[in-house]
């Protein structure tokens, strides 16, 4: 306030003014900041846009982005009109506020004025409609824009991954280096978790190279994407090379590594990695405990786990939260210790969450424990109504134990409630394509010779080496053959084959799965490897199995 009323003629120099109100504004210093906008500003006679601009600016620099959009109101009912340098400024408060209203009527303005768009303005309507998710739009502008670069197709690629289209995200980015419009680091960090999620590694390494190629140096958060990259494709020894090599490591750098050789089961790469970080003076946090008990509880670890779980409070003051509940509920149950899992959930300082007694009723689902499945069943749809995961747990819990008319009432609660089971999907890359298949789908291929030539040789010779289908895995209640036909149409199974017939021999194979892999599909794929002598490496939605001359990496623990 001093400053004010001892500057008053400078604050009179509209330059000055906005200057004065971005250094404070800039400083965090908002009341100040907003003195200096409202001093003389009833008395001169016209404020130049710059002013408003300013202060709208350092609205959004401080969070306040409703009042942002309050000062470009108030310059248009004082008459001032807009140019791009206001109008990016209101899309980005538009953005953040999530506020789709005022944006489309920044957009109708921007339409309106006679001063064409620039680069800047465009960026932000791409950002502004992909953050409200009108994706319709977003394509619109993209399609209509006079020139794009880096950050205009930055801004496509992250649309498609907020609408969850990744393959078509994917698809933008390969586009986008057959431009040679070049990237930015934000390009890497948007692309390089598609190529996680797809277990696209060939084009992860091409990334790759991109990096070790440019002039200049990547920051943390490229690496950081890196080495998910590399542990969600399964390749632990590129993803510690990557970690080695990094100057500056950061808590993620460690975490992202530590689950990395936990979701692909060297629990003990992950335990020796965990003690070099706390001796190097990191902190661990929750994130790195999730990581450690659920590796544990994958691979049987219940004793390792137990002392992980106590050592969060003892050695490093952290208070154990659902999450790392939930996983040692799993753990104990995935070793069908349920009554401890169990007494866990009743000492339990909070509340059970859906995902601890989701993570009960899988044991139970482990154990066949019928009775006590329904008792957690019905607390779950009382707390999470609309999880259709939790009816498909029930009803395989029965269909496990041959209860087929509990089956058929579960199914019809579901269809009364609306509610559908997810449909098991899995892909492969095959050189520059990412190729998806659905559970019973894939009728081209599957009538394809080249798909029923390679299908035959190899049931042949699994047979020979005792494959035998283990349909228990169909919780339907249909006949034999029926239950055959249903396995073989798993779309893990199609994948790999697709694998197979499209890759040369030798190479490894590397399917992703939306779902837990089925008991069958897991021994299948251990006898695909013995007779195809080829690495698979299968990542479903709880970790990943290298099979490899008939074994697998989990021990059949998982």
């Amino acid at each position: 306030m001093w400053f004010i009323s001892d500057s008053a003629d400078l604050l009179k120099n509209p330059t000055l003014k906005s200057k004065f109100i971005t250094l404070f504004s800039a400083c965090g210093q908002l009341d100040e900041a907003r003195r200096a906008f409202r001093h003389g500003i009833e008395e001169a006679g016209e404020v130049p846009e710059s002013v408003y601009a300013a202060m709208a600016i350092g609205f959004s620099r401080n969070g306040r982005f409703r009042e942002a959009l309050v000062v470009y109101n108030e310059m248009l009912l004082r008459g001032v009109e807009p140019g791009n340098f206001s109008f990016s400024v209101a899309l980005k408060a538009s953005s953040c506020a999530l506020d789709f209203r005022i944006g489309k009527c920044v957009h109708a303005q921007i339409v309106k004025a006679g001063e064409e768009p620039d680069q800047v303005v465009y960026n932000a309507l791409l950002k502004f409609y992909t953050e409200c998710g009108s994706f319709e739009e977003v394509l619109n502008v993209f399609n209509n824009m006079p020139d794009r670069n880096v950050a205009t197709w930055n801004a496509l690629v992250a649309g498609f991954i907020k609408k969850d289209q990744v393959f078509e995200a994917f698809e933008t980015f390969r586009k986008m280096q057959r431009n040679e419009v070049g990237f930015s680091w934000v390009s890497l960090t948007t692309v390089l978790p598609v190529c996680a999620r797809l277990t696209a590694l060939y084009i992860g390494k091409e990334v790759h190279g991109q990096i070790v190629k440019s002039v200049a140096s990547p920051d943390v958060l490229v690496l950081n994407s890196l080495l998910d990259m590399y542990a969600k494709c399964g390749v632990m020894e590129y993803c510690k090379k990557v970690f080695d090599g990094m100057i500056s490591k950061d808590l993620t750098s460690w975490n992202t590594l530590i689950n990395g050789y936990a979701i692909n089961g060297l629990m003990a790469e992950a335990v020796s990695t965990f003690e070099q970080m706390v001796e190097d003076g990191i902190k661990p946090d929750g994130v790195t405990f999730i990581s450690l008990l659920s590796g544990c509880s994958h691979v049987g670890m219940v004793n390792e786990g137990k002392i992980f779980f106590n050592r969060m409070r003892s050695d490093f003051g952290l208070n154990p939260k659902l999450e790392h509940y939930a996983c040692l509920v799993d753990m104990f149950g995935r070793a069908g210790r349920i009554e401890e899992a169990l007494e866990i959930v009743k000492k339990m300082p909070l509340k059970p969450s859906g995902s601890v007694r989701g993570s009960l009723l899988n044991s139970c689902r482990l154990c066949g424990h019928v009775s006590l499945a329904e008792a957690i069943a019905k607390l779950l749809f009382e707390i999470e109504p609309t999880n259709p995961g939790n009816y498909v747990m029930l009803s395989n819990i029965y269909a496990n134990a041959a209860m087929w008319d509990k089956v058929n009432l579960v199914r019809e609660e579901m269809e009364k409630r609306g509610l559908k089971k997810e449909a098991g999907c899995s892909w492969v890359q095959i050189k520059d394509r990412v190729q998806s298949f659905v559970a019973g789908g894939g009728f081209e291929f599957r009538n394809s010779n080249e798909f029923k030539r390679t299908w035959d040789e190899l049931m042949g010779k699994m047979e020979e080496s005792g494959y035998r289908a283990d349909t228990g895995v169909v919780l339907h209640d249909i006949d034999e053959e029926m239950k055959v036909e249903w396995v073989c149409g798993h779309s893990e199974r199609l994948a790999t084959v697709f694998a197979l017939v499209h890759t040369g021999s030798g190479l490894p194979i590397r399917v992703t799965k939306n779902l837990r892999v089925c008991a069958d599909c897991h021994s299948w794929m251990k006898y695909v490897s013995e007779v195809s002598r080829r690495k698979i490496i299968l990542r479903d939605t709880n970790r990943f199995h290298h099979f490899d001359q008939g074994k697998c990496s989990c021990n059949d623990y998982w």
